[in-house]
């Protein structure tokens, strides 16, 4: 009589899952992603069997620790390794979220906040973060991105990235071009990354996120507004704003997907209030 298989999920096999998503050039960031909420989840099983009740009480449990979007981001590492084990039948329903029209104002950075914060880096002296930030919000590139801005692409005015399997061209506004040029001869270098830590390593997101958020009080911004991620968001709006192409869009940002773009431009409800005003349809 065959032995019935042991469901148990075990740090070895997110190890083994984790070298498998590396054979199938996932993202760094979708890798680490993973590992962490599957940890989460090995922990919280502590070595059980895993049967379809356990994984829905797992399901129930972080329902009432994290917001539905972070749910169902950690319920999609835990499909796609009970897929990857061959185990599909223990698989749950992600929670269902209704779209909302409108983004929320409290976490959407605006122009005159983003303005506030370069000046406030400028008045700290901080010209590198002060350039970071322009570059990133001027170009809509991922803070992971910035390794390809480079003192090569600053002198031919494009770069070519490479993310996620896919390849795009970005342009640098001449602005930001005379001003990077500007920085680079300052910093005595001709090539390679533009942005670097004092040892010479291109700068990471936990760099950029910690100096960006050592404004807040200062440039009086909201910390909750203030993350690298917020500039991408503001760049998407303004372009939309000005072009209402959102296949465009979609191509800037190498998005394969148009509606993940369509939540870059979602607008707040304050300005949908303001534009119906605009529309003089009350007469009376």
């Amino acid at each position: 009589m065959r032995k019935k298989e042991q469901r148990i999920i075990t740090t070895e096999l997110i190890r083994h899952y984790t070298v498998s998503l590396r054979e199938q050039e996932k993202a760094t960031a979708t890798i680490q992603k993973y590992t962490h909420d599957l940890t989460v989840l090995c922990d919280y099983l502590d070595g059980s069997t895993l049967t379809k009740a356990t994984l829905i009480g797992w399901k129930e449990y972080l329902t009432e620790q994290y917001a539905p979007a972070s749910v169902n981001t950690m319920l999609a590492a835990m499909n796609n390794l009970l897929d990857f084990c061959g185990w599909p039948d223990l698989k749950v329903k992600p929670l269902k979220i209704q779209k909302s029209m409108f983004c929320d104002e409290g976490k959407e950075l605006t122009r005159g906040e983003y303005i506030r914060l370069i000046h406030a880096a400028e008045k700290e002296g901080n010209e590198r973060l002060s350039l970071v930030i322009q570059t990133i919000c001027a170009t809509g590139i991922r803070v992971s991105e910035l390794k390809f801005i480079t003192a090569e692409a600053v002198q031919s005015g494009r770069t070519e990235i490479s993310n996620k399997g896919k390849r795009r061209t970005v342009f640098l506004p001449d602005k930001l071009r005379r001003l990077l040029k500007k920085y680079l001869q300052k910093q005595q270098r001709k090539d390679g990354p533009v942005f670097v830590t004092r040892t010479g390593k291109v700068l990471d997101r936990s760099n950029i996120w910690r100096d960006m958020k050592a404004l807040c009080e200062s440039a009086g911004v909201e910390p909750g507004k203030v993350f690298p991620h917020n500039l991408r968001h503001l760049f998407a709006r303004t372009y939309y704003t000005l072009e209402k192409d959102l296949s465009r869009l979609a191509d800037i940002l190498g998005h394969s997907n148009v509606s993940t773009t369509r939540i870059y431009t979602v607008e707040s409800g304050g300005v949908h209030a303001r534009q119906m005003e605009r529309m003089g349809l009350i007469i009376t």
